[in-house]
């Protein structure tokens, strides 16, 4: 089905770190009518993401860092994720074996790509490539704990997936990609596929 979308207005709202714009736009409704509405986006950027898995092991690593805004909903500031960040540039799956570096110590051995998915598509433009990496626990290529220049101080930590798995159910795991690569990585095993 064709629709038409026109964007009647764009206004900048911020330019920072990212871009915050506020949209007037047109577009069809189900009915067949048109609708002009008023959002406001942000843009910094589309990011990638990589879940660190020894099969071996049936290990997971995950890393806990400061995040303002779960702090600002009035929830824990330090949030357990997945390694991830920004493209800057480079293909996803760049992105995500330097994330993994960075922020873990570990490059991932062999990587597949998951899915990619939309982080809060109702204001948000990230889109984040996510992807599966495999590792052997002990073998560093570097210390991670992220990048000091970018304000990073990241935790670093290895655990079983059935506890990683059991911490979403508990809420100590509620950050969006971390709780899909877990899930995702979960059917994989269940359905026999080798990782």
């Amino acid at each position: 089905m064709t629709r038409t979308i026109t964007i009647e207005n764009v206004t900048a709202l911020a330019k920072d770190w990212g871009r915050l714009d506020r949209y007037e736009v047109t577009h069809p409704r189900r009915d067949g009518t048109m609708q002009t509405v008023r959002r406001e986006v942000y843009d910094h950027g589309s990011a990638a993401a990589v879940l660190l898995y020894a099969p071996v092991a049936g290990t997971v690593v995950l890393a806990r860092q400061f995040r303002l805004p779960p702090h600002l909903n009035g929830d824990p500031a330090w949030l357990i994720e997945a390694p991830a960040g920004l493209l800057d540039g480079e293909t996803p799956a760049v992105a995500a074996r330097r994330e993994a570096i960075e922020e873990t110590g570990y490059e991932p051995e062999a990587m597949v790509f998951l899915f990619d998915a939309y982080m809060s598509p109702g204001s948000l433009t990230e889109k984040c490539a996510c992807f599966l990496g495999r590792y052997t626990p002990g073998n560093k290529l570097a210390e991670g704990g992220g990048l000091e220049e970018e304000g990073e101080d990241i935790e670093v930590f290895e655990l079983a997936l059935d506890a990683a798995l059991t911490m979403i159910t508990s809420g100590e795991i509620s950050d969006a990609k971390t709780i899909m690569m877990l899930q995702a990585l979960a059917l994989k095993l269940a359905a026999g596929d080798v990782v």
